[in-house]
């Protein structure tokens, strides 16, 4: 944006972000002015009777026409703010001829000094120039002093532009730096719900899909059998096995709120747990080692979703588990080998969500994660940075 034709900055032009002590303090400074300009005013011998009304009224226009201004500049309306320029160097004359030089005076140089601040250069410079040739020309006792003041009134225009050109950016910096804040406050909000959602997620999938198939098998038993009292110690194995299910979905659920709060068994550890319970086979290539929270999670996570998948699509499968440890990484394997079982209604249960779930975990950490069809079963292949 051009420079010469740009007005300031709004936030430099509006009261917006200052202090209420800044406010009233200029407020009263402003008040002391016109008290004492009325009271010169009003002391001269020029103005008696109808004549001092007369002055007090020019007064209270010309504050008002002031006020005007401000909030024309303020709008940014470049037409009205000249032409009310205008009427307050058309006030300043009549004070003038009318034998008040000092109102003239303060008009002429505070209207040189607030159109520098508050318009663009292209018309503040004109103007500015239009209200300082007035003061010189109407103030000619002493050319030197009267010189010195107007190139003092025009520098001093020039640096309080500068000054409030400064407030407005330092303000409008601010402004950008809070909404940064704000929203990178609500990004951390939403990925810290995206987490929570996927350990909810594998923890719950892993625990009552588990209890799905015990309880699906006992339905079974139930609807089929003809003598329920020769099928008691099945039934009754069923039962306590989704029971095993449910304290398992209980220690999974403890788990996850460690896990969210830092607080994890070690990997291999876990791995082993969850062999001895789920009955698969574990092996462990390379060097144990203690892996960063979210890697450690993720293999957590990822072991039991894969279980949990085979368990739906090929229940009775034999199941292996090999964890690696490389040098700069960590890999999950998890391959089954076909179900004896046929997939019933647990296959189409759940929302699709595991894999992108797994997925979407390994390229959080900038890993991957492949699955697919794989010799006679199914092959989920985990690795990340560790």
């Amino acid at each position: 944006m051009n420079s010469w034709t740009s007005w300031p900055l709004r936030e430099s032009l509006s009261r917006e972000g200052i202090s209420g002590a800044r406010v009233w303090a200029g407020r009263a400074v402003r008040v002391m002015v016109v008290a004492v300009l009325v009271w010169i005013t009003l002391k001269g011998p020029g103005f008696r009777g109808w004549g001092r009304v007369a002055a007090c009224a020019g007064m209270a226009l010309s504050i008002l026409v002031f006020r005007g201004f401000f909030r024309t500049t303020l709008a940014r309306r470049l037409w009205p703010s000249i032409g009310l320029f205008a009427v307050l160097e058309a006030a300043a004359f009549g004070f003038a001829f009318a034998g008040a030089p000092t109102p003239a005076i303060v008009l002429w140089c505070a209207c040189a000094v607030v159109a520098m601040e508050r318009l663009p250069l292209n018309a503040a410079v004109p103007c500015a120039a239009a209200a300082l040739g007035a003061f010189a020309v109407m103030d000619h006792d002493n050319w030197i002093a009267t010189t010195a003041t107007t190139v003092g009134l025009a520098l001093a225009g020039y640096v309080v532009r500068q000054d409030a050109e400064a407030r407005g950016n330092a303000r409008r910096l601010l402004a950008q730096e809070r909404a940064a804040r704000k929203a990178e406050a609500e990004s951390a909000a939403l990925t810290e719900r995206g987490r929570i959602a996927r350990e909810i997620h594998d923890v719950l999938a892993h625990s009552l899909s588990a209890q799905l198939v015990h309880l699906e098998a006992a339905r079974l038993l139930i609807q089929r059998s003809t003598d329920l009292e020769a099928d008691r110690d099945q039934l009754l194995d069923r039962v306590v096995a989704c029971r095993g299910m449910a304290r398992e979905g209980l220690s999974g659920t403890r788990e996850a709120l460690s896990a969210l709060r830092g607080e994890m068994i070690p990997v291999e550890d876990f791995l082993r747990r969850l062999a001895a319970a789920e009955g698969f086979r574990l092996e462990v290539e390379g060097e144990g080692r203690a892996l960063p929270a979210e890697a450690g999670l993720a293999v957590r996570r990822v072991a039991q979703e894969a279980l949990t998948n085979v368990r739906k699509h090929a229940p009775g499968a034999r199941v292996s588990v090999r964890l690696d440890y490389a040098r700069d990484d960590v890999g999950l394997e998890v391959r089954d080998f076909g179900g004896r079982g046929k997939p019933g209604e647990l296959a189409v249960s759940g929302s699709g969500y595991g894999l992108l779930g797994m997925r979407e975990r390994a390229e959080l950490l900038g890993g991957t994660l492949e699955s697919g069809p794989d010799e006679e079963g199914f092959v989920v292949r985990l690795r990340v940075p560790a």
